[in-house]
């Protein structure tokens, strides 16, 4: 894998949906550089990691995806993190709350692998398919 691929942090706390994330994330080209299970740990990964996407599920223990979106927005060294939402609720309010948070974009589940590597591949490279 090149050495410049895109370095990406995934944080569900459904070991399958995370699984299918990472799956996307490397089909996409790029390198997860953490897989955690909560928001918490999604924020800490983040500090330490400074990818260049994060792929949050919106609904998690420690912190949500949207309140771990809004911290990385409210620091300088992780505001230019692009975000990207993973949420069962799909209702324009819902979308609008993730985009409120300072998302990038937002995907509903369930989701295909190919088209969440479409949207990673979007947001690391600015590439559409």
């Amino acid at each position: 894998m090149p050495t410049d691929a895109p370095r990406v942090l995934v944080a569900d706390d459904e070991d399958d949906i995370r699984a299918l994330v990472c799956l996307a994330v490397r089909r996409a080209g790029g390198t997860v550089v953490a897989d955690v299970a909560d928001g918490a740990a999604a924020l800490a990964a983040a500090r330490a990691q400074r990818p260049d996407l994060a792929v949050l599920d919106v609904s998690m223990p420690g912190a949500t995806g949207l309140e771990v979106c809004t911290a990385l927005r409210a620091e300088a060294a992780t505001a230019e993190v692009a975000v990207l939402l993973l949420s069962a609720g799909a209702s324009p309010d819902d979308v609008a709350r993730g985009l409120a948070a300072g998302a990038d974009a937002y995907l509903p589940k369930p989701f295909s692998v190919a088209g969440l590597s479409a949207r990673v591949r979007e947001l690391t490279t600015g590439a559409t398919a």
